[in-house]
């Protein structure tokens, strides 16, 4: 049957970590890794040309605030980029960081929120294995972030959208954007938006990105760009500088107070995906959300220097279905007619479901009523008069189709989802007058869908940012910041994490390093 209406896509989830030793998750490496790591010179094999107080290699969100706060903290700082701008995967993201617990914009938008009921949504949300310490330093640590945003002259409009999950298409600066408001967490934590997006039209991530660099510029951090980091410099297990190749040759510099690795994840490293996260390695219709400096060479430097790995399974899975709760009243099923999940989940939390335990074969059931909501074009591919037409053009049981679509519309009549526990706002019978029949978009990984990945883990890091071994000790100058360390989000995902921890801990590492730095200065005479 032809189909009177448009077509699909798909958007976010992260995995399970694979390599971990007893409870903490954390994996050493070295001799016995599988990993190809990039071994540290040790001091004795090299002639430091400068010394300078810190090193921050990479100029994304994470390099852009550590450089920012090492300088603030009155210390000089050296920046090395491989690209020939500030920028990184940052700049082509959404904009979104995720703050709280009663960040200045939260207020202004009249919503109450604290450390503690931040904590809670988090810990549950972004699944168990995580690092609770970093959770709460991040909790209670984010309004304070959110001010030296602003001061740094990071704008944001006190505003509050109210379609969740993406970013706001105005300029509007607060928004649900990890499921706050959906089921299990809205019984965990109170739902409270915590999406802050910069003021800017649609996605903020350029704007964002171009503010940071103009807060490094006007920091008078010296910047090495088109430079590429060769190899981390050890004396007797502390990191004291980094070996980089410019277009003249090679240059060592020597840092005080240490080097913070800024550099990315590795999801353009095909190798290092497919050993370390394979589910990420999707058919060729997946987008990889990166650059191709994406490629874990800060991780496998930093392994060669001591470092453990932990959850490096763990990416997340963007799948586009729009903005979700304008299709939330459709119903997810999988190859068995089934639904998995409640459809006003946060997109990243559906991606995962879809993907990991779907095999990412699923298909959306809407009808035309419901998809005059959508906004993006998103094509039906397939209409029918009943469920069981449908699920003959699907290649999906019909009686499981048709038992599933009659189960959720008598639930549905009442207000009720007693299986997934979808909101009554978004609870709409399927197929039924007005709607003049019944119809799929084909959201399978193998079929067209998108879906989009990043990976996750990275390096160990303390509160500060610091790199640790595997037995949970700092190696002495030696910090990770954004996707290069291990991200918060242990086996889930949550709009805004990325930019929110990158931003915190890079912000922490700079002040860190920049007070080591200090200690270690020659005395003067």
């Amino acid at each position: 049957m032809a189909s009177p209406w448009k077509r699909a896509r798909v958007a976010e989830t992260p995995l399970e970590p694979r390599r971990t030793i007893g409870q903490t998750g954390v994996a050493p490496f070295g001799k016995n890794a599988d990993m190809d790591t990039i071994p540290a010179y040790e001091v004795s094999e090299i002639r430091f040309d400068e010394t300078v107080d810190v090193i921050v290699l990479g100029l994304g969100v994470a390099g852009s605030s550590a450089v920012v706060a090492a300088r603030q903290a009155g210390v000089d700082v050296v920046a090395v980029e491989h690209a020939t701008a500030p920028g990184g995967t940052s700049a082509n993201s959404g904009g979104l960081i995720y703050l709280g617990g009663g960040t200045a914009l939260q207020k202004a938008c009249g919503f109450q929120d604290t450390r503690d009921n931040m904590a809670a949504f988090l810990l549950a949300a972004l699944g168990p294995g995580g690092d609770d310490d970093r959770v709460d330093a991040y909790c209670q640590g984010s309004p304070d972030h959110f001010d030296w945003l602003v001061s740094i002259d990071v704008p944001f409009r006190a505003a509050f959208c109210d379609e969740p999950n993406r970013e706001s298409a105005d300029d509007s600066g607060l928004l649900f954007s990890g499921g706050e408001d959906s089921y299990p967490f809205d019984e965990i934590a109170v739902p409270v938006p915590r999406g802050h997006k910069p003021q800017c039209i649609d996605s903020a991530g350029g704007f964002l990105m171009e503010r940071l660099g103009a807060a490094v510029a006007a920091s008078s951090a010296r910047v090495m760009a088109d430079t590429r980091a060769e190899a981390l410099v050890v004396d007797g297990g502390e990191v004291v500088g980094v070996q980089v190749r410019t277009d003249d040759g090679p240059r060592t510099i020597r840092a005080r107070g240490g080097v913070v690795l800024a550099t990315g994840g590795f999801i353009s490293n095909e190798a290092m995906v497919a050993e370390e996260c394979p589910l990420a390695h999707v058919p060729d219709s997946a987008w990889r959300i990166g650059t191709p400096n994406d490629d874990g060479r800060g991780i496998r430097m930093g392994v060669g220097a001591g470092a453990a790995t932990t959850r490096l399974g763990s990416f997340e899975c963007a799948l586009p279905l729009g903005p979700p709760h304008r299709l939330a009243r459709g119903i997810l099923v999988n190859r068995h007619g089934e639904r998995f999940i409640n459809e006003d989940a946060y997109t990243g939390r559906i991606g995962l479901h879809a993907l990991r335990d779907n095999d990412g074969f699923v298909y959306m059931i809407t009808d035309d009523v419901i998809h005059e909501r959508n906004l993006l074009g998103l094509r039906v591919g397939f209409a029918a008069a009943t469920p069981e037409e449908l699920a003959v053009e699907l290649d999906i049981p019909p009686e499981a189709l048709a038992r599933t679509v009659r189960d959720y519309n008598e639930a549905a009549v009442r207000g009720e989802d007693p299986r997934f526990h979808k909101r009554a706002p978004f609870l709409q019978p399927i197929g039924v007058p007005p709607a003049s029949g019944i119809g799929a978009i084909d959201l399978r990984v193998d079929h067209g869908a998108i879906y989009a990945t990043f990976t996750l883990g990275g390096l160990a890091t303390d509160p500060d940012g610091a790199a640790v071994d595997s037995a949970g000790r700092r190696i002495s100058g030696l910090y990770a910041v954004g996707r290069t360390a291990a991200s918060l989000a242990a086996s889930h995902y949550a709009s805004g994490i990325s930019l929110g921890d990158g931003s915190f801990f890079g912000r922490r590492a700079g002040r860190h390093a920049a007070a080591r730095a200090c200690t270690m200065r020659p005395s003067p005479l």
